[in-house]
């Protein structure tokens, strides 16, 4: 039986800008943290958020096919369980964060992909002299925003981790460039006996510190200062990276694998996590896309597969390393000293 070829894929594809800048303009305006509040009509939605009369409802209605929001028989439109629990500005749980930086920075930045194709050159404020983190951890209020973000994008692989990595035979831990604390704070919720911290450049300690002890953990869990590039990486049981290697070339991968295996001890080890692209490198599609990202955002960095990790932490003199899978597009790389 012939199976028609029509040219629906490609059409959603070549156009599929659309249904994301509808999604990040929602929670740029902040509907999602309204709609936690109750359900609204879109004459509702219009007033609240200050929209014109003409796209409201086509605006709120293109949500719903996109199963963002819930509209009822009477016209009442909320929030779905994922929107809620996700995008809801007033939730712990809340990743917009990203989103919001997303919509500001980096959809501008990747209509320049094809140039950045062609040249191998970033395409973000470097490209006119300017350095977006540079500014972003001189501004406390901005980074402690851009840190909790950072947070909500780690949690499910944070839990997973807790879960799937033997720590009843280890007592302590480090996470390198842990930012605000997520993954520290989530290993010691669920492992009563594990000590631990974070190793990241001083301005991100008072961030840390502080959500530390909103959890009550400060006892257990302290902030180590420094540059991973220029300082030792402090000792533990166990390293952990997350989100890490992928910002950086070749060789500075090879050298943070060699800097952290210098700072097990022997048994030690080292988790290394990412949204990591398949071997084959044909389904991680997220894990793909976030390697052209990296195109965009930094001058050498890249995603890789978990076989390139493993290899490179036998290179660094990790005697076992295993890929597991850890939650939606995310994977850890385990390697023991």
């Amino acid at each position: 039986m012939n199976v028609p070829v029509t040219p629906d894929n490609i059409m959603q594809l070549g156009l599929g800008f659309w249904a994301s800048k509808t999604l990040l303009s929602a929670v740029e305006l902040g509907l999602f943290t309204e709609l936690s509040k109750g359900a609204m009509t879109a004459e509702a939605v219009g007033e609240r958020l200050n929209l014109h009369t003409r796209s409201v409802r086509d605006f709120l209605d293109a949500l719903v096919s996109l199963s963002m929001l819930e509209r009822d028989a009477n016209g009442f439109y909320s929030n779905t369980p994922q929107t809620d629990t996700f995008l809801d500005r007033n939730k712990p749980t809340y990743l917009g964060g990203m989103l919001e930086m997303a919509n500001a920075r980096l959809y501008p930045f990747w209509g320049s992909l094809t140039e950045a194709l062609k040249t191998g050159r970033p395409q973000n404020e470097a490209k006119s002299g300017g350095n977006f983190f540079e500014a972003l951890y001189a501004d406390p209020q901005r980074l402690e925003g851009f840190l909790s973000a950072m947070t909500g994008l780690s949690l499910g692989a944070a839990r997973a981790i807790s879960e799937k990595f033997p720590w009843s035979d280890y007592k302590s831990f480090i996470d390198i460039g842990g930012a605000q604390g997520g993954v520290p704070v989530q290993l010691a919720q669920s492992h009563a006996h594990l000590t631990g911290g974070s190793f990241d450049i001083p301005s991100v300690g008072p961030v840390f510190e502080k959500y530390v002890a909103k959890h009550g953990l400060s006892e257990r869990l302290r902030f180590y200062p420094g540059d991973f590039f220029k300082d030792p990486i402090p000792s533990a049981d166990v390293l952990v990276m997350g989100h890490i290697l992928h910002d950086w070339d070749m060789e500075e991968k090879r050298m943070l694998l060699r800097k952290a295996y210098d700072a097990l001890p022997e048994g030690g080890a080292l988790i290394v996590f990412e949204s990591l692209i398949d071997d084959e490198r044909r389904e991680n599609t997220f894990g793909l896309l976030m390697s052209l990202n990296m195109l965009i955002e930094t001058p050498g960095g890249f995603d890789y597969t978990g076989a390139d990790c493993s290899g490179w932490m036998r290179e660094a003199g990790f005697r076992q390393t295993r890929v597991e899978h850890l939650i939606g597009p995310d994977s850890m790389v385990i390697g023991i000293k």
